[in-house]
């Protein structure tokens, strides 16, 4: 995996309070920087503009899974207790409600591809329907018999089925060929962006690619909960919430280059490679220094020190 986080690439501390963000248990931040925060401890799901001003506010009744808040003026949210999925509109106000108690078995994870279909696994029978809730029609069904054990998010996209657990990311086709399987930890949700499929877990976003696999793009151990939007990362750190430039991290990654190159430091001074071997010019008068040589050392030292400085920070 490659690791690109860097904590100097933090341009701010975003101004919601420590209250607001305690006992969170999920964040997601969508692409005009609003922020969504979900406690599990009262099922509040609360959205926030990017000065910590509240939008607006749900009171739910049993736990309920975000799916994304990418398009916010439709947001959709599953519930396998519930067995219903719900869309809340800008102002966190219900605009529809699809209950799947009385067509089909027991759903165990279901994703809107759009404004008319959802993707369902049912685990009663161990398919997968796609199904256009907006002429109550099914389109399709797949015998899909997964392990659904610690299963935490499903994305369709181009005739794939990606399915998350805490463990592992998979990827399927309809027809319930396995093209794809890696490890990972504590796996909660996808995000996708245009043709680019991420992973969320509790502290890294992980980038799916069909010729390396998976490798990580953002992460900080240390980190509660992260997301991301088209520009920025964000983390929840100790309570505070912080923001990262898209291109503040992917610099670190750029510029960081081993200390012992001495053609890195050569191109930095400006002088061929075989300079630094030259001895001094045995005729030059006594007491009198090499001046290539003693500007070369301190060109050595700073580009040292400004390479220390940039991977301490």
């Amino acid at each position: 995996m490659i690791f690109v986080f860097c904590s100097s690439a933090a341009q701010k501390v975003l101004p919601l309070d420590t209250l607001k963000l305690k006992e969170a248990k999920d964040m997601l931040a969508d692409d005009y920087g609003n922020l969504y925060i979900y406690k599990s401890k009262d099922f509040s799901f609360t959205k926030y503009d990017s000065l910590g001003k509240q939008l607006g506010k749900m009171m739910l009744t049993v736990p309920y899974k975000v799916q994304n808040v990418q398009n916010p003026l439709n947001v959709p949210l599953f519930s396998e207790n519930a067995q219903e999925m719900k869309f809340v509109d800008q102002n966190m106000n219900e605009i529809q409600r699809i209950d799947f108690k009385q067509k089909f078995g027991f759903i165990r994870m279901a994703y809107a591809e759009d404004l008319q279909q959802l993707w369902l696994l049912d685990d009663s029978t161990k398919r997968l329907i796609q199904y256009n809730f907006r002429n109550d029609t099914t389109i399709n069904s797949y015998p899909f018999d997964i392990s659904f054990e610690d299963l935490t998010d499903m994305l369709v996209y181009e005739n794939k089925i990606y399915i998350l657990t805490r463990n592992h990311i998979r990827i399927y086709t309809p027809k319930f060929e396995k093209i794809f399987e890696a490890p990972l930890v504590n796996g909660k949700r996808f995000r996708r962006e245009n043709d680019t499929i991420l992973v969320i877990t509790n502290n890294s976003i992980l980038k799916y690619n069909p010729e390396k696999g998976m490798t990580t793009v953002f992460e900080d151990p240390e980190a509660q909960i992260v997301d991301k939007n088209i520009l920025s990362y964000f983390e929840i750190n100790g309570n505070k919430l912080y923001l990262y430039s898209l291109e503040k991290v992917k610099k670190p990654k750029q510029e960081k280059q081993p200390e012992s190159q001495p053609e890195i430091i050569q191109e930095s001074t400006g002088k061929p490679t075989e300079n630094s071997e030259k001895k001094p010019d045995e005729t030059q008068p006594e007491g009198k220094s090499d001046h290539t040589l003693e500007q070369l050392v301190e060109d050595v030292r700073e580009v040292q020190t400004e390479g220390v400085e940039r991977l301490t920070n």
